[in-house]
């Protein structure tokens, strides 16, 4: 009984140390017609232990896990292997039960894996400074919005949106935008082989603050970044490069390298499993040094000690508790500190050469899955380019279809009807993810399964 411990004894003593002769009395400041009559209907009476973990067991067995089943989801989460010494270090108590790094002389550990993350997630994203983490790649997203009108010193008020960024990631901004005087300038997925760069480009002006693509974008295509960046700087506005796959980048070019100001994204790939919908870590970097202090979140920096040994501090610390917290760069008071470090710890293990292969074999895969798919009758490849995740074309509602291969035990990709259910002319697309957790029997069982299903 450790959640429902007390006895009518223990109940009993109480009620009496406070003075009441009844639970019921402890209601009597609440009126009458806010109190409920009876048990709430349809809510059962509590349980033992014992009957409600076989109770939650019977509801998981509903469940088909990720690795129960031919696994095709992404669409902006991602099934990589993560090694069993990335979870066996993050349990360790120095960093399981750590806080924040205030007093960094008992706190070294923390702010030098903070550094060293700090300094992989540059590196990836070609980048000169990366914040230590934010709360996951949407409001990552939304942040490098605001910092780009901190740059812009409020003088430039439009954020041009790609029509192919993540639609969560584009709802977060519109939302996060109804607060600001920002206007937020976006158009509507075009479902075709290469993605609207030029589109993109013509509706970037002179009030325009920064342009926010997606790299590669949620059909899996790789946009022209240089292109755009040179479009952008023209008009003296910012890039702002989405990645929602960090695995790409051991593929495809850095979108620092290619131009972006600023570049956020989404680490769950890298040592966080996909665990049901969280938690996420944040990815945030800059290009230009000088645009540090315009960076939201925290930073670890390096320095010396009286004794001339080298240590980790707080370098940039934009907490909204801080003093003159008005005048803070963001209200994101903390970071995914222990997200960051089993993508420290993945990613240390990889190391570069191994980000290299890793990207390599999940783009052989996914090539593989296109080509077999592409001969399955009713089925279209749409992509010219793509990394590890494309979009096909289906002859039928690809909800249904998706509904129909789970009911099969394959869990066949994401609809984009669901991630655009206002949108017309997007309901046979399907959007597909290999990683390489994915085999080629998966692919031919994906394959056989649409075949029988299509006809």
């Amino acid at each position: 009984m450790r959640y429902l411990p007390l006895t009518d004894t223990d109940r009993g003593e109480m009620l009496a140390k406070v003075g009441a002769s009844t639970i019921d009395d402890l209601f009597v400041d609440v009126p009458e017609e806010a109190r409920l009559s009876g048990p709430i209907e349809g809510l059962p009476m509590h349980a033992s232990e014992m009957a409600v973990e076989k109770h939650m067991r019977r509801l998981s067995k509903k469940n088909l896990a990720a690795a129960d089943a031919p696994f095709f989801i992404g669409a902006g989460a991602y099934r990589h292997h993560v090694p069993a010494s990335v979870d066996h270090i993050i349990q360790r108590g120095e960093f399981l039960t750590a806080y924040t790094p205030y007093q960094p002389e008992i706190a070294q550990g923390t702010l030098q894996m903070l550094f060293e993350f700090q300094t992989q997630v540059a590196r990836l994203y070609g980048c000169a400074v990366a914040n230590a983490s934010m709360y996951d790649g949407s409001t990552a997203c939304w942040e490098a919005v605001a910092m780009a009108g901190r740059v812009a010193r409020g003088k430039k008020r439009k954020v041009v949106l790609s029509g192919a960024l993540h639609p969560h990631y584009a709802e977060v901004v519109r939302t996060m935008a109804k607060f600001t005087e920002d206007e937020i300038a976006d158009a509507p997925l075009a479902l075709q082989p290469q993605p609207d760069n030029d589109g993109l480009i013509a509706r970037i002006d002179e009030n325009t603050s920064c342009v926010v693509v997606q790299y590669p974008d949620i059909l899996g295509r790789i946009p022209d970044l240089a292109k755009i960046a040179e479009a952008a700087h023209e008009k003296g506005a910012l890039l702002i490069a989405v990645n929602t796959e960090p695995v790409a980048l051991g593929a495809i070019q850095s979108p620092g390298e290619l131009g972006a100001d600023i570049v956020v994204g989404e680490g769950q790939s890298i040592g966080v499993g996909l665990q049901f919908g969280g938690p996420y870590l944040g990815l945030f970097a800059v290009r230009d040094e000088k645009h540090v202090r315009m960076m939201p979140g925290r930073l670890c920096g390096e320095t010396r000690d009286a004794e001339d040994k080298r240590g980790f501090v707080l370098t940039l610390s934009t907490r909204e508790q801080h003093i003159r917290r008005e005048k803070a760069t963001s209200n994101i008071c903390t970071n995914s500190g222990l997200c960051a470090l089993a993508f420290n710890v993945h990613m240390t293990l990889l190391g570069e050469k191994g980000i290299r292969r890793l990207a390599a074999e999940n783009h052989r895969l996914a090539c593989h899955a296109a080509d077999r798919l592409a001969k399955v009758p009713g089925i279209a490849v749409l992509n010219d380019s793509f990394f590890n995740e494309f979009t096909v074309t289906l002859a039928r509602d690809a909800r249904e279809v998706v509904r129909t291969l789970a009911d099969r035990g394959i869990l066949g990709g994401v609809s984009l009807g669901r991630l655009y259910p206002n949108s017309d002319g997007l309901d046979g697309a399907l959007l597909v993810a290999v990683t390489e957790t994915t085999t080629e029997e998966d692919i031919d069982a994906l394959a056989s399964a649409l075949e029988e299903v299509l006809s």
